[in-house]
């Protein structure tokens, strides 16, 4: 059995979220656009079709452009240099951290090009608890947080051994 490269996966998973975000963003835009919420669970899921002008779960959505636009591009920018370099500057036997930054690249990488070809971002996942409804999000959102979760996951492990 061959010994998986963190370099390879994180090309893998950054490739796949990013894939896979933009076919399921298509589809959203495609068939739950033009209609209501589509009740998954009801009382917990629903797809809804959502055109995102904020960050993730709606943050900045109030902010006037051109700042807006300016700062929705240029943070997304210089997360993924980010990204980037922490994956480069990883040793490549950290599978967690560099499958982490993947899904991390991905998802930003999927909702950087909704930004850049639409000024939105499409969202269509909505999550319910009682009467609480948690902004609707995508795939490439989800990503971005398991991502995250990873990574202090790993940071809190990693202080644990010292």
């Amino acid at each position: 059995m061959m010994a998986v490269s963190g370099r390879r996966l994180f090309l893998a998973l950054a490739t796949l979220i990013f894939t896979l975000d933009q076919i399921t963003k298509a589809a959203a835009t495609a068939w739950l656009a033009p209609r209501d919420a589509v009740t998954l669970i009801p009382g917990f899921l629903d797809l809804a079709y959502v055109r995102n002008p904020g960050a993730v779960f709606g943050l900045f959505r109030t902010l006037v452009d051109p700042w807006r636009s300016l700062i929705l591009t240029l943070v997304p920018l210089l997360a993924l240099a980010l990204v980037i370099a922490m994956a480069l500057r990883t040793p490549p036997t950290r599978l967690r951290v560099q499958g982490a930054l993947g899904l991390i690249l991905g998802g930003a990488l999927g909702n950087l090009l909704d930004r850049l070809r639409l000024g939105i971002v499409v969202d269509f996942i909505g999550v319910h608890v009682g009467r609480y409804h948690w902004p609707n999000f995508n795939a490439a959102d989800s990503a971005i947080c398991i991502g995250v979760g990873l990574l202090v996951l790993d940071m809190w492990r990693s202080t644990g051994e010292s």
